[in-house]
């Protein structure tokens, strides 16, 4: 498996997990605003993911970007 379909599977698991993982960081922002403290384990699962997100977009983009 080549490093673009590794990273293709893993970002397109992100989308079908339990916990949503948010597109941007406003989503996440907006979400943290929205819900007034409730519900600090569930920003915190979608903190990580985002998180897993932007480094795998980041290793994306510095690996095609060498070739």
């Amino acid at each position: 498996m080549i490093i673009e379909e590794f990273i293709g599977i893993k970002l397109e698991s992100l989308s079908r997990s339990i916990i949503a993982t948010p597109l941007t960081r406003e989503n996440l922002d907006s979400f943290s605003q929205a819900n007034n403290g409730a519900n600090d384990a569930l920003l915190t699962q979608m903190a990580v993911q985002y998180g897993y997100k932007i480094a795998l977009e980041a290793v994306a983009d510095n690996y095609f970007k060498t070739e």
